[in-house]
């Protein structure tokens, strides 16, 4: 079982930057993939990025050059440092974790950006 809480959501300016955490309640060491999602009003939950536990990242083609993901084992937490928000980027962001075939969420942290 694996609990994740993130944090660090809010409310911005277009053209500004957060840093939203995922803590989670186990060594991510051993969590094959951690990602993050998001889900905007009306629509499905997309991929935003993910890093395996090797390192290697992944990103959505909208988010390329403006958000990085990254994982701290020692801190058991994954950031997702988002540059030059967008309004579009207005959503609630969930954090995944996928281990031994089994999918955990939490309960996601709400970022608004204001035009």
């Amino acid at each position: 079982q694996v609990q994740l809480v993130e944090s660090g959501g809010g409310l911005v300016q277009a053209g500004g930057s957060l840093r939203l955490s995922c803590a989670a309640s186990r060594n991510i060491f051993i969590i094959n993939v951690m990602g993050w999602y998001r889900q905007a009003p009306g629509k499905q939950r997309e991929l935003v990025a993910d890093i395996i536990s090797g390192g290697s990242t992944n990103y959505a083609d909208s988010v390329k050059g403006r958000f990085t993901i990254s994982r701290d084992n020692a801190k058991s937490t994954v950031y997702l440092q988002i540059n030059s928000l967008k309004p579009e980027d207005t959503a609630v962001y969930y954090c995944r974790a996928y281990s031994a075939g089994t999918v955990y969420w939490g309960q996601g942290t709400q970022v608004t950006v204001s035009s």
